[in-house]
């Protein structure tokens, strides 16, 4: 009476499935210099904290007498685990079974794992190789017809961005779905040289528009510099370790809050050095980085988007244990000035901090947006303001610090203006409608030409208005809440993130993310 015999059935077919594509397809994905995906789940999660569920899922052959002769598993592996103890939802595409095409019931995986994720509440981590359940020509003769295109996944989606984490790992060639699987994400990442990202791949774009090598059409160098994917990474461990770090600033989902960590850095240590890190010559450039670092919890600065939208620096830190969403100018790329790039960066940016009850620090460099013929090209404004709708809509707790410039619209979106926000100021700190340097040629330009010695009149104008420029003036009309020292820079930060900790409401934001 016992059910011995399906039992062993049972566990001969997740033998079969863990045998993936067969030695020569496993071999093969090393050879590349890729893990399969079962070592790729087994090194991003906590240690034997895998379930898997729809193991069983595939091509079964059966003999003559309707036992069971072999088996092919869907090329989609997807289950729970944890990272960090934090439970999660997983997904990783098998490209030893039929480069991760769209067959033995990847299509019902896909949607439940989507599923799953959003309706336990689960951060989701998606593993992406090949096709990421796109179709394949041999599939019409497969199939025996031809599917019609359907957005399937598309709802699941842009819900699952307004409700849990989601992080997306291109881990090979992806193309066509498996594309757009790694774009619709808060957080993605290539690996460089064993990575790269299509709409179509080099076969497809053969035919239009001649032969290219992967990397050359869609390699991490081009995608993690035009914003299509955040980061890029070293290797696929270190892809993996850029996962959990990410994950370990957000909640599960929306519906709660991130947690507090312990925190072993004083709040009140002061960097006697910052009171230098800023030129007196403003056409100098410094390393904001270093100025971060240096005020928040000792090593917990974690940026993203590094290599796009250069002039603005994103990420996240924690103060006092308690964790933010940072942004900062880069004076080192365009002095600051917030491109179309940036701007699209800092869209998804603060979008993604008021989605997930983030409080932005903002350590403003900002000269305005880019001005001159590129600029133009590129539809700078239009970007800015997205960017400007994002940052006016948000309703989390802002406290910007003006470090050194703010000037032009692009300045005055500092942060929401609509709402109150702390706002302090260094002593190096300038702000107006426009920059001195570039204002008095407008200004004074009759006066200048007129000179005798025209750059010597101009040196004498320019040191003449910068008295009035200085943020001390400002302060008397009350532009700024405070003039501080620069060294009392993480005191206050830490001061701002105890205040808001309490103000974090749990819930879905009232606008979607904007992928």
């Amino acid at each position: 009476m016992s059910w011995e015999k399906e039992i062993e059935e049972l566990r001969r077919r997740e033998e079969l499935a863990k045998k993936m594509g067969g030695p020569d397809k496993v071999k093969r994905q090393h050879d590349g210099g890729k893990l399969t995906v079962r070592e790729r789940i087994d090194r991003l999660l906590d240690k034997d904290s895998f379930h898997e569920i729809g193991g069983l899922a595939g091509v079964a052959q059966y003999g003559a007498d309707g036992e069971l002769a072999d088996f092919t598993p869907a090329n989609l592996v997807m289950g729970r685990g944890r990272i960090g103890g934090r439970p999660v939802a997983v997904t990783g595409d098998d490209f030893t079974v039929r480069g991760g095409a769209n067959d033995g019931g990847i299509k019902n995986k896909l949607l439940a794992v989507e599923r799953m994720a959003c309706d336990l509440r689960l951060p989701l981590v998606r593993l992406v190789d090949g096709t990421g359940g796109g179709g394949s020509v041999k599939n019409l003769e497969l199939q025996g017809h031809s599917p019609m295109p359907k957005a399937f996944l598309w709802d699941w989606w842009t819900d699952n961005l307004s409700e849990i984490p989601v992080v997306s790992l291109a881990l090979g060639s992806v193309a066509g779905l498996g594309a757009a699987r790694v774009v619709a994400s808060h957080y993605s990442v290539m690996v460089k040289d064993t990575s790269q990202m299509f709409v179509a791949g080099p076969p497809v774009v053969a035919w239009t528009h001649g032969k290219f090598e992967k990397n050359e059409l869609g390699g991490s160098h081009i995608h993690t510099r035009n914003g299509a994917v955040d980061d890029e990474a070293a290797s696929e461990d270190d892809a993996f370790e850029r996962a959990r770090r990410f994950l370990s600033y957000l909640p599960n989902s929306v519906h709660e809050l991130s947690e507090r960590k312990e925190n072993k850095d004083d709040p009140g240590r002061a960097d006697p050095w910052l009171i230098e890190a800023v030129p007196r010559d403003s056409r100098k450039v410094y390393n904001m980085r270093k100025i971060i670092a240096a005020v928040v919890d000792k090593d917990s600065f974690f940026e993203t988007g590094k290599l796009w939208g250069r002039s603005v620096i994103t990420g996240f830190a924690r103060l006092s244990g308690w964790p933010v969403a940072i942004m900062a100018g880069d004076p080192m790329h365009y002095g600051g000035a917030w491109t179309a790039r940036a701007s699209e960066k800092i869209m998804r940016f603060v979008d993604l901090a008021q989605t997930f009850h983030l409080p932005v620090v903002h350590l403003v460099d900002v000269p305005g947006f880019l001005i001159g013929p590129q600029a133009e090209q590129e539809g700078t404004i239009r970007y800015g303001m997205r960017a400007a709708a994002a940052i006016l809509q948000s309703s989390v707790p802002w406290c910007s610090v003006i470090v050194r410039k703010l000037f032009g619209v692009a300045g005055a979106l500092h942060q929401n203006s609509t709402r109150y926000g702390m706002r302090v100021a260094w002593p190096s700190a300038e702000w107006g409608s426009l920059p001195i340097a570039g204002g008095l040629e407008a200004a004074y330009r009759a006066e200048i030409e007129a000179a005798p010695d025209p750059a010597a009149k101009r040196a004498e104008i320019e040191q003449r208005i910068r008295k009035f420029a200085s943020p001390m003036r400002g302060a008397e009309r009350y532009d700024v809440e405070e003039i501080i020292d620069p060294r009392h820079t993480r005191r206050i930060l830490c001061e701002f993130a105890e205040l808001a900790a309490p103000l974090r409401t749990p819930g879905r934001s009232s606008f979607g993310v904007r992928p």
